[in-house]
């Protein structure tokens, strides 16, 4: 069987949320099954890291899709296009995309909607492609897939897919993601904070993942607490705009918030380790990656009591409303005093996190494909 793949945000060294779920699952899958053949397509030159097996074989078309005009010529050209050359008895797309211009039957990821509920989180332009294309890409493919029993609901109840329609694939953490002893603690902190105590928000910064919110509970934490305690961001900080950045601005503490930037897996692992507790407090998560990369370092999560966040924290983090600040601190100022409320949590995540794995989400992601497979050749 010949299966083509969309493998566009398989990026060396860029690898964020969608490009891990893409990377992890689909090297199990073409590990796992040898008997059939791969066309792993990308939008710019492959890395050869990317190629997985001998029975993968890389398909570079262009253009890049890098911004809608591009997804839209990319999408519904040239992915038609070498569909057609290729002729695969399947188009499995794993970052939500895929094309309304070919017969080729298609199974699609779409890892959530948060673009219908916050719709001024985004640039305009990438608004009115998602929302124009995103509900008629759920209907036109044969099968879905998604991260959270949260973002079936939402995709049945908002594009009317039948439940039936659609997997609930949860996503796993990287391997790395492991705890630390206290000296290696103390060697990450002198590295990052000077040794100093801290708290950790990990993501690209944007709207939707309420940094603004979080960096004003922080402010009040310290006015309450007057602790050493620090503030890492990492990840780009491309997004630092608008009310984000104001709030940033008018800081009492910004002095103490560190922006590291981008980090590598196994930095970011480390540092994550060593922190009094990731904060994670979005408002709207289709799963969210680091709540799972958290509890397998054995690191304390206060995260959001909304969307997909309670569904993959389960009981082993401090849920908070997402818009209430006072809820954030309090949560900052519990888990820095209270080392025994931090054990706890830690405890009941051993348990929570066996629920994930990416061997798991391969499993799940496969037996989507079958059973796509199966109701292609019984139409």
């Amino acid at each position: 069987m010949k299966i083509a793949v969309n493998t566009r945000l398989l990026l060396k060294d860029r690898l964020e949320g969608i490009g891990w779920f893409s990377y992890e699952s689909l090297k199990r899958i073409v590990k796992k099954h040898p008997e059939h053949t791969f066309y792993f397509i990308f939008d710019r030159k492959h890395d050869d890291q990317f190629v997985f097996a001998d029975n993968v074989v890389p398909v570079e078309i262009m253009p890049p899709a890098r911004h809608p005009y591009l997804w839209y010529l990319y999408f519904e050209f040239s992915i038609p296009r070498v569909l057609k050359k290729l002729n695969p008895d399947l188009f499995l797309s794993t970052d939500g995309w895929i094309s309304l211009r070919t017969d080729v039957p298609q199974v699609d990821v779409i890892h959530d909607l948060n673009f219908e509920h916050y719709k001024d989180f985004l640039k305009p332009q990438h608004q009115r492609y998602y929302t124009r294309f995103f509900p008629k890409f759920a209907k036109k493919a044969v099968r879905l897939a998604t991260v959270s029993e949260f973002s079936k609901q939402d995709i049945h109840q908002l594009y009317g897919i039948e439940e039936e329609k659609i997997d609930v694939v949860y996503n796993g953490s990287n391997a790395v993601y492991q705890p630390l002893g206290e000296n290696e603690q103390q060697v990450v902190r002198r590295q990052i904070t000077d040794g100093k105590p801290y708290f950790l928000f990990v993501s690209a910064i944007h709207k939707r993942k309420n940094l603004a919110n979080i960096l004003r509970a922080f402010d009040a934490y310290k006015e309450q607490t007057k602790s050493d305690t620090k503030f890492v961001v990492v990840g780009a900080r491309a997004g630092m705009q608008g009310d984000i950045d104001e709030v940033f601005q008018n800081m009492c503490h910004a002095d103490d918030v560190l922006f590291v930037g981008r980090q590598s897996a196994e930095q970011l692992a480390r540092i994550m380790a060593s922190a009094i507790a990731l904060v994670y407090a979005s408002f709207f998560e289709g799963f969210g990656i680091p709540i799972l990369e958290a509890y397998n370092a054995e690191t304390a999560v206060i995260t959001s009591n909304v969307t997909s966040m309670p569904e993959v924290a389960g009981d082993a983090a401090i849920l908070v409303d997402p818009n209430e600040v006072g809820q954030i601190s309090e949560a900052m100022r519990q888990l820095a005093t209270n080392s025994e409320l931090r054990d706890s949590l830690i405890a009941k995540a051993r348990v929570q996190r066996e629920k994930f794995s990416w061997e798991q989400t391969a499993d799940k992601l496969w037996q989507c494909v079958e059973k796509a497979l199966t109701d292609i050749k019984s139409k």
